[in-house]
């Protein structure tokens, strides 16, 4: 079974510095048909201004994922952590028993544009921590990279929580298989360009939940760049 959430249905806010959708029920955006899918709690595609960004805040109990599409991320927490998330680079953050963090645009001239990915974890309480890594556009070309993973496997950043990432470059008629196990579940997130799951089509923005279905099949309809959770 294929639902497929429309890019245009999502949550919707214009701040000026911040333009931002969400995939799912946050902040003061309520959608009770939209809460999260399984695990999967947000997915917020966030464009920041020049020099703008989000100040001190924290969190808790939540797998924090940064994927940048366009642009540079600066992050700094109450971790020590200091960085600069760039497209290419993951950006895992466990809130566990609370991290305090700011992010901003690192650029004084480029807007930033990125997706905000929560995750529950597999449980309360976890000491907060911080990872990074890199995926060259090689390693995701026409394939699904692994690029979170609750065992950390295959060079991926590690998830406290039941789930797998995979990010894939697309190339029209391209495409790509993933096997679900019994019991499993997948959401698909098209960041950029258009793609067909299970034969549906999605353009950027559009997300699908798959459910009772052996396999996921991602092919693009132009060049795409797609995000695949695998999920509890």
């Amino acid at each position: 079974m294929l639902t497929v959430r429309r890019a245009g249905e999502r949550g919707h806010f214009d701040h000026g510095w911040l333009d931002t959708r969400h995939t799912f029920s946050f902040a003061d955006y309520h959608d009770p048909g939209w809460m999260g899918f399984r695990g999967l709690r947000v997915i917020n595609e966030d464009r920041v201004q020049p020099g703008a960004g989000f100040p001190t805040h924290g969190h808790r109990d939540m797998e924090i994922l940064s994927y940048v599409l366009e642009g540079a991320l600066e992050h700094r927490d109450s971790l020590g952590t200091g960085s600069v998330i760039r497209p290419g680079d993951v950006q895992r953050m466990s809130a566990g028993t609370g991290v305090m963090h700011s992010e901003f645009n690192a650029s004084a001239t480029e807007p930033v544009h990125f997706l905000q990915i929560w995750i529950l974890p597999e449980r309360r309480g976890l000491p907060p921590g911080y990872e990074q890594k890199r995926f060259s556009p090689e390693d995701t070309r026409g394939r699904l990279r692994l690029v979170a993973a609750r065992d950390g496997a295959d060079g991926a950043v590690t998830l406290h929580a039941d789930a797998r990432v995979y990010a894939a470059l697309l190339e029209p008629g391209r495409e790509v298989v993933h096997a679900l196990a019994g019991g499993r579940h997948a959401w698909v997130q098209v960041a950029r360009g258009a793609a067909r799951v299970n034969g549906g089509a999605l353009g950027a923005g559009d997300g699908a939940a798959v459910s009772d279905e052996p396999t996921v099949v991602l092919a693009g309809r132009e060049p795409a760049e797609v995000l695949l959770f695998d999920l509890a």
